[in-house]
């Protein structure tokens, strides 16, 4: 030992120990040291070139902290890390469209056909453009956003179905005594419906409910309570701005982008999209 080095630099200076670093987690139950705030994990997003984390306590209210140091988990004290990135979902191989089929090389897109698939909004048509484009401009099949069902005898009145001029509707919330349900009746007993018009739909609220959670980072869809706007609810449990139109937009775009191939999404919505196009392009 170099007893001429010793002294009392090196009482007054242990040596430094290192914090493990701990990725953030949703779920993960934390105690911000210099508050004494505690809570749950709700979110982590990026704001102002910095990772901020809201921590909810068991009253409901949720404060906002910058990630590092100056936190306990279980009580001891770490350096809170961004969440471990997650794999990007695969996307379409190379020989295979976002749908799963065969890719057809060098086809140009159809002229669009005189049939039709009909959406509820706009969302809708973007999913199904997203998963399914590739195969419906080979086919020549346009989706069109219907912007809701209330109106539907008299769009289909108008467009008067035929053979080779058929119509497929996909239609959210179709299950039994419904009012889309009735809607879908009453629109198949008009004349010239049978066998021209398909009218098909999923059991969701809304097709956002068509993606599949895992693929959003959650377990399941988050309860809306009844009397709140559904899409509204939805951005607000995710801690997304939700106020405006442009705000529901903003999420539905997030959202849409988490989806790269069938996969992504409930075979519920697969099965009935699927039966749509086969009816449109099967002579």
């Amino acid at each position: 030992m170099d007893y001429q080095n010793w002294g009392p630099r090196g009482i007054s200076a242990p040596a430094k120990a290192e914090l493990p670093e701990v990725p953030v987690e949703r779920g993960m139950v934390l105690e911000d040291v210099q508050s004494g705030w505690v809570g749950a994990v709700t979110r982590v997003e990026k704001s102002g070139g910095m990772h901020v984390v809201a921590l909810e306590d068991r009253r409901g209210k949720s404060r906002s902290f910058k990630l590092g140091f100056g936190f306990l988990l279980e009580g001891r004290p770490i350096r809170l890390m961004p969440p471990v990135p997650r794999p990007a979902a695969a996307g379409p191989s190379a020989g295979r469209t976002a749908s799963g089929s065969v890719r057809v090389a060098g086809q140009r897109a159809q002229v669009a056909k005189a049939s039709r698939i009909w959406v509820e909004g706009k969302h809708d048509a973007e999913l199904v453009e997203k998963v399914w484009g590739d195969d419906l401009r080979v086919e020549g099949i346009v989706v069109e956003p219907l912007h809701g069902i209330d109106d539907l005898a008299a769009a289909v009145a108008d467009f008067k179905p035929g053979p080779g001029r058929r119509l497929g509707v996909l239609v959210d919330h179709l299950v039994p005594d419904s009012k889309e349900s009735r809607i879908a009746a009453a629109v198949m007993a008009s004349p010239g419906a049978a066998g021209n018009v398909l009218i098909v739909g999923h059991p969701y609220v809304d097709v956002w409910q068509a993606i599949r959670p895992t693929v959003l980072g959650i377990e399941a869809w988050h309860a809306v309570p009844r009397g709140q706007d559904w899409k509204t609810g939805i951005l607000k449990a995710f801690g997304w701005p939700h106020a405006t139109k442009e705000d529901i937009g903003l999420g539905w775009q997030k959202l849409l982008g988490a989806v790269r191939t069938y996969a992504d999404l409930e075979a519920s919505l697969l099965g009935r999209v699927e039966e749509v196009i086969d009816f449109l392009t099967v002579p």
